[in-house]
């Protein structure tokens, strides 16, 4: 997928920009994200952010554990520019990437691009914060085995790119990374830690559930 106005590629990951002279609601904004709650099984690392999508980058990656096991993993990019974007109608936007393998029976979900996108509305909505904008796809893709690695068990990955526009004054945007994290946590197969509240202004919704995990995932 090509870098895009709000939108993360996989490459072009360089140093982050030095935050002195950044302007202060992109600082509070980025304070706001490293101090915001963190559900449990959800490791963060500050990561070199894109450098071509806005002016003002930072992003975090993420995986979630448990027994030592990565069940999922991602990356979310707080892009700032202070003009305001189109595109974004708005001066922040929030960029993220979220990477899971899936049990065969959510695999085989011919709903399951809508659960996932569900997941990911839902976690903002049950924060309750607001946003506009939130564009996306989500990719399921299958593969198999086959010569010398015919034994190992076929496995489908669910991938999720998606952006939104947080509506939050900078010192209040903890709540978007916290909803985040609990996207993580339900592609990772593990049930919502986030307490409800009434769905955001900006289309929150239901979270759908799907089987848990049973066991590890098949080795890639």
């Amino acid at each position: 997928m090509a870098a895009a106005p709000g939108h993360l590629a996989d490459d072009h990951h360089r140093d982050t920009p030095e935050e002195d002279g950044a302007p202060l609601s992109f600082r509070q904004a980025v304070e706001a994200l490293r101090t915001a709650s963190v559900p449990s099984g959800v490791r963060l690392e500050p990561i070199r952010a894109p450098r071509r999508l806005a002016p003002y980058a930072y992003a975090t990656e993420a995986a979630v554990l448990q027994d030592d096991e990565e069940l999922a993993d991602g990356r979310l990019v707080l892009l700032h520019d202070p003009d305001g974007h189109e595109a974004w109608a708005g001066t922040f936007r929030l960029v993220t990437l979220v990477r899971a393998d899936l049990e065969p029976e959510m695999a085989a979900d011919p709903l399951l691009p809508e659960v996932c996108w569900s997941w990911l509305t839902g976690a903002l909505g049950a924060r309750g914060v607001t946003y506009r904008e939130a564009s996306g796809t989500v990719t399921r893709a299958a593969s198999h085995y086959f010569g010398g690695m015919a034994n190992r068990a076929p496995t489908t990955r669910i991938e999720i790119r998606a952006s939104w526009t947080p509506q939050e004054v900078p010192t209040a945007l903890g709540g978007h990374l916290t909803a985040w994290c609990e996207l993580l946590r339900q592609c990772a197969g593990l049930p919502p830690t986030a307490v409800p509240f009434p769905s955001a202004a900006g289309g929150g919704g239901a979270v759908v559930p799907l089987p848990q995990r049973r066991g590890p995932r098949s080795t890639r």
